[in-house]
This record gives structure tokens, sequence and C-alpha cells, in this order.
């Protein structure tokens, strides 16, 4: 059987190696300086006894093939902002969804919305790249990663003053992820990069976004009963996004009713002829 993630992960892993021979991570580095202030993602989407929307631009996938033709992530993303989505998030893989690193930079001239990079995150080398093409948050997905890269891609992100959406799909992956208090880096790696002009946040504990993924990625295949499995084991005071499966204004109802935060919604909204009404019939605005 196929397993797609795995292959996702082999590609991946190949062009993070061809992007350090082209930049390497010492001349990336020097982008750094004079980069406008994030917007803030997680402040963005917290809104007390409501459920927000981080609407997902994305070209292809490989369960569905091309989702949205005539692809334009500036003109989606006026939409989407047109419509109240409190964010949006920008597929930037390129091999298996066709996405790219200059979709960010493109929805951020467009909208005032903070902007999610989503994609196979597995190297400090891509956080540094988020951050210069204006991503405002990343995602990290926990089954392709240890814990020890996931607390140290964190506090890297956090140091570059964006947020993370971490991922689960397994009960033991969440157990990882519910297990992880991450602290900033140390004053000495603060300072290494806060002379890139970066400048950190200060505090003890991270804050980080727990998704849940009713998709399992390496079979693609869609299961809602992995929200209703996972959400009650989740503390009340941490912050979750469900993703995937959502396609009616009774799924978003339920999510609500149980405590989500946020959903993250791409295909349902794509593939309609009028987003912006999808969208507002969707969350019931």
């Amino acid at each position: 059987m196929a397993d797609i993630l795995r292959d996702i992960i082999a590609k991946k892993k190949e062009r993070i190696v061809s992007a350090k021979q082209s930049q390497p991570s010492e001349e990336l580095k020097t982008r750094l300086a004079g980069l406008p202030a994030t917007r803030p993602f997680i402040e963005g989407i917290i809104k007390p006894k409501n459920i927000s929307l981080i609407a997902e631009i994305k070209k292809r996938s490989p369960s569905g093939g091309i989702i949205c033709e005539g692809f334009n992530p500036a003109e989606i993303a006026k939409v989407y902002q047109q419509a109240g989505a409190q964010a949006v998030s920008v597929l930037t893989e390129e091999d298996f969804f066709s996405g790219s690193l200059s979709y960010i930079n493109e929805v951020k001239q467009a909208v005032s919305l903070p902007v999610l990079r989503k994609d196979f995150i597995l190297d400090p080398y891509q956080v540094y790249e988020s951050r210069i093409f204006g991503a405002d948050a990343i995602l990290l997905i926990a089954d392709a990663l240890t814990k020890e890269e996931l607390n140290d891609l964190i506090a890297l992100a956090d140091s570059l003053s964006m947020d993370c959406l971490v991922e689960v799909h397994t009960l033991k992956e969440l157990k990882k992820v519910l297990n992880m208090k991450v602290a900033p880096l140390t004053d000495r790696d603060k300072q290494a990069v806060q002379k890139q002009g970066v400048k950190g946040k200060t505090k003890n504990e991270i804050d980080f976004l727990i998704g849940i993924n009713n998709r399992d990625l390496h079979t693609l295949e869609v299961d809602f009963r992995t929200t209703e499995l996972l959400y009650p084991l989740v503390p009340k005071d941490r912050l979750v996004v469900v993703e995937s499966g959502i396609k009616s204004y009774q799924d978003v109802l339920f999510l609500k009713i149980l405590g989500v935060n946020a959903v993250l919604v791409g295909e349902a909204i794509l593939k309609a002829e009028d987003k912006k009404s999808k969208i507002q019939d969707l969350m019931g605005w």
C-alpha cells in the first residue's frame, strides 16, 4: 500500500538539500534583517465563545487532483478576507500540491490577515525560509518529527516571532504533543538570532496551537471520528484547530459546541463557485 506521507517527506528532504546548496543557511539568515513585523496568528484566531476560520489556499492535492481552476492566490485571499475569515493557510509544498513559497508573499500583499505556511517542515532551514517569505505561523506535523525536533522548531519559530500549529492524528501523537513544554531559546541563541535583525519574544513557555487532523496523511482517508476521539483528551486551556473533512455548517456547529477554537477548511471552499457565500454558509455568518 502506498504511503503518501513517506513519499512526500522523501521528496521534501531532496528539496531541502538542493535549497541549501543553492543558498547556504548562513547566507539565507542574512535576509532576516529589516523584515516587517509578523502578524499575530494565535491572537488573530482566538475569539471567545466563537469559532474562527483559517481558510486555505491550495491548487491541488494528492487525493483530489486540481482543486481550483484559474488559481490566483491573491484574489482568493481577498475573497476570504471579505467573507470574514480570521486567517489564511497557504499550501507551499511543490511536488504533491503544486504550491510555492512565493504564494505567501502574494497573499500578504493582498490582505491584512495573518498567514500560516502549510508544508512539510523538517529542518530549521525551512523555518528561516518561512519567515523570510512572510509567514506569520508554520505548520509542524507531529508524525513527521521527533519530540526533540518539534521542540527545537517551535523554539526557533518563536524566536523569529512566528506562531506554530502542531498537527496530530493519533492518540500517540497527541500524548507526545501534550507532554511538551517548550522553553524559549537560551539567551545565547536568542542573541545569535537577534544579530540577524529579528527581535525575539520574552516568556517562560511558548504557546502553540494543537491541530487535530481528521485525515490520515499515510492513506489520505478522512474520518471525522478522529476529532471525537482526541478532542475530549485535550486540556480545556489548550487551543485547538480541527482540520479536514469539514464540509457543512452542521460540522462547524458540532465543533463549536465541543469547544474547538478554529477550523481549517480548504477544498469545501475552493471548489465552490461563490467562495464568499460558501464561507458564510459554512460558518453560519
